[in-house]
């Protein structure tokens, strides 16, 4: 996984109205780059809900938001359609960007390993660089402590 003061990696993705969307874009601005296993799921719901009852501050803060997962365009339209998200949700099929952060991985469930996206979130600042690292996360309240976090890097801590 990418360590924090790590120059963010570009990438180019489509979103979920499958417009190509480059890291680069927000240069200049803080993102909140999150990687998530996969749509419709109650993890994944929660986190991606949660995030969009913090977008408003996260707005203020002079921040985006981009969730990252293997879904297809279409599967990503939906869960935002479903589920009223305002941020983009990019997909990576070919999983590079995610091989590329360092968040797919071997992961084990009920005793089988297989390959997959471990929930991970990076904050990247204005300059294109990796702030802070958050390796497996737990959905419940990590929106609050991304957006306390992205507070305190902004004002310089």
């Amino acid at each position: 996984m990418l360590a924090e003061g790590t120059k963010a990696p570009d990438f180019t993705l489509p979103d979920q109205n499958n417009e190509k969307v480059n890291l680069s874009d927000f240069k200049g601005k803080w993102v909140i780059l999150y990687f998530y296993p996969k749509d419709m799921t109650p993890g994944c719901t929660t986190e991606a809900c949660n995030f969009q009852t913090v977008l408003p501050q996260i707005d203020e803060s002079e921040a985006v938001v981009l969730g990252v997962s293997k879904d297809s365009v279409e599967r990503h339209k939906k869960f935002a359609d479903k589920h009223g998200l305002t941020f983009k949700l990019l997909s990576d099929a070919g999983s590079n960007v995610c091989e590329t952060y360092g968040v797919w991985q071997k992961k084990k469930l009920y005793g089988k390993e297989f390959m997959g996206i471990v929930r991970s979130t990076f904050i990247i600042d204005p300059q294109g660089r990796i702030v802070k690292v958050y390796p497996k996360v737990k959905v419940k309240e990590h929106h609050r402590e991304v957006l306390d976090d992205l507070r305190t890097l902004k004002k310089g801590g």
